[in-house]
Parts: C-alpha cells; structure tokens; sequence
C-alpha cells in the first residue's frame, strides 16, 4: 500500500485513537522534555498549537508550562474555515479560549501579533516522514500559515509515532518541517 497522505492519515488516526488518556499525557510530557535540547532558546516568540482533545493530539500544556517559565511570548491561533487563514494572539493573562465548531480551542480575541515576529512554530501533525514532510488533516491551514512566516522561522513537529520512510504526493507548497520531537528522540531535517 503507497504512503500516500490519505492511507498515512487513516493509519494515524487510528493509532492515537489507541493511546489511553494516561499514556497521552506520559509521551506528552517526554516531547516537551525533548523539545528542551532543541537549539530554539534564544528566540522569543513561540507558535503553540492547542490540542483537539477529540482527535487525541499531543497535550501542549507540558510546553506552554516550558515556555512560560523561560519568559517566551506564546502565539496562539484562530482559523478562519471560509479564507483558510489563521489570525495569531499574543496569549496573556486575560486571554479567553473557546472551542470552534471543530472542537479546536482558540483565543477569543487579544493582541494580534503579525506572522513575521514568529521565530518558532510548533506544528501539529499525523505523520511525517524523514525528509521533513508532514501529513496534517489535509485541510492547508498549516502549510498556508508556514508559507507566510520568515524563511528563517524554525518549524518543529510534534508527533507520537516514529517516522514514515517517506510521504508519497508532496506538493510543492507543501512547508518542511525543521525538526520533529517524538517521545525517543528528536530528528533535524
């Protein structure tokens, strides 16, 4: 069966399906331990995800806790389902999140901050492979999002599952990712 991107995301989304809650929040926690030897710490501006708890993504609280305690500015999003466009925030104190309509937890509203001041993009994935390409849920948003950031913005995979050897049907504007931290180890591309 070729790895093409719609075989890559039924399999994947049915192995997280497998991960119990305990063992979630346990891989969670040694991906943001390993996200801790990334050479990304003197940057300051962080691009988060939040997890879809129904779709059983990697639990980010573990690295917002990371980032907070090192002083970064942690950059949420809003996407827009109509443009495919993401609106990014600045999350403080009095940031509100809501779920969407697709359950993704977002700011309500806040401190708009331009896609160029983000150094560092944590991106959310179901699979990837390693040359650096990823399968996400195949709607763009992310490689949208990666392809208006600076040339020089570092794009960090999380994922729970080791490597593919390679995702067939990559598009040309499909965004590579710089590194991916699984729970063993972290690869650079």
């Amino acid at each position: 069966m070729p790895n093409t991107k719609k075989t890559l995301r039924s399999k994947y989304k049915a192995l997280r399906k497998q991960i119990s809650e305990k063992e979630l929040e346990e891989i969670s926690l040694a991906i943001a331990n390993k996200v801790l030897t990334l050479p990304v710490w003197d940057k300051t501006y962080f691009h988060v995800f939040l997890p879809i708890t129904e779709q059983n993504e990697v639990n980010t609280e573990f690295l917002l806790h990371l980032l907070s305690g090192k002083d970064k500015e942690i950059i949420l999003s809003k996407s827009d389902f109509e443009t495919r466009n993401m609106t990014h925030f600045l999350l403080t104190d009095t940031t509100k999140i809501k779920k969407n309509e697709y359950n993704i937890p977002e700011p309500v509203n806040g401190l708009e901050v331009p896609t160029s001041k983000i150094e560092v993009v944590f991106v959310p994935l179901l699979a990837f492979d390693h040359y650096g390409n990823r399968v996400g849920y195949g709607k763009g948003f992310y490689d949208k999002f990666l392809s208006e950031c600076q040339p020089e913005t570092i794009k960090i995979g999380l994922s729970f599952f080791e490597p593919e050897a390679f995702i067939a049907g990559i598009f040309e504007n499909d965004v590579k990712l710089n590194y991916c931290v699984t729970p063993e180890q972290v690869y650079t591309f």
